[in-house]
């Protein structure tokens, strides 16, 4: 009998996470990818490239070190690999790293437009509008595609003056989001979140395309009440 991998545990976990993505409607066919990161080992999992969901298992996931070099694993990893790598090396506290191309995330990264905090269902998650990236120059497309994919994140965060561990969410301009957080669950968690409120922005502007931006008194209550030191939301400790 063969000895069980020492990654077996980081496999399921991204094995998990993958899975949540066509039951939550974020991906179809073979689009989008999730990781899940060991820092006490210094290795990612990810899903490998062009695999269709209902035919992957766990011991397909890839696991690679943050420098792209693959560590266990059958197949190729993800074509989005460098992007998360990146990620990882500069967001030291990163979990997990959702990529997908879910429709209304994708509209507004299509768009090029930033998704507008308009109501408290934003302001439960954030205080600032989900960015989104310019798109890439094209000297950077022609060149490592996916690491700089990875400096586009980083560009626009700091352009902004944006906290990854407040804003757990980006669109990349005329690609579509990508979402993270303390582990590969909460990464898919957001993930929805962002597809969710790119949406409902989607229906409020349709409706009314002058709606305005949220309160800022309403916006730091929801946010407030859900996070920090005096958060009082759910059942607590």
């Amino acid at each position: 009998m063969s000895r069980q991998s020492q990654y077996q545990e980081l496999k399921k976990e991204c094995f998990e996470a993958n899975m949540q993505l066509p039951k939550l409607d974020l991906v179809v066919y073979t689009f989008g990818n999730v990781s899940a990161v060991d820092r006490n080992k210094g290795v990612f999992a990810i899903k490998p490239s062009g695999v269709p969901y209902e035919e992957l298992k766990v011991e397909d996931i890839v696991i690679l070190d943050f420098d792209n070099t693959v560590i266990e694993g059958e197949m190729r990893p993800s074509s989005d690999t460098k992007t998360h790598a990146f990620l990882y090396k500069n967001w030291p506290k990163i979990g997990g790293i959702v990529h997908t191309h879910s429709t209304y995330g994708v509209a507004w990264a299509q768009a090029q437009m930033d998704i507008p905090i308009l109501g408290t269902t934003h302001a439960d998650h954030l205080t600032a509008d989900i960015p989104c990236a310019p798109p890439m120059s094209d000297d950077l497309i022609l060149g490592d595609y996916e690491q700089m994919t990875g400096h586009q994140i980083l560009d626009c965060f700091s352009d902004k003056g944006l906290s990854y561990e407040e804003v757990e969410m980006v669109l990349i301009g005329n690609h579509g989001p990508f979402a993270w957080g303390k582990n590969a669950a909460k990464a898919v968690y957001n993930s929805k979140v962002l597809e969710e409120i790119a949406r409902m922005a989607y229906l409020t502007l349709q409706i009314n395309p002058k709606a305005p931006r949220l309160k800022e008194a309403l916006i730091r209550k929801h946010y407030e009440r859900k996070h920090g030191k005096d958060a009082y939301y759910g059942q607590g400790c």
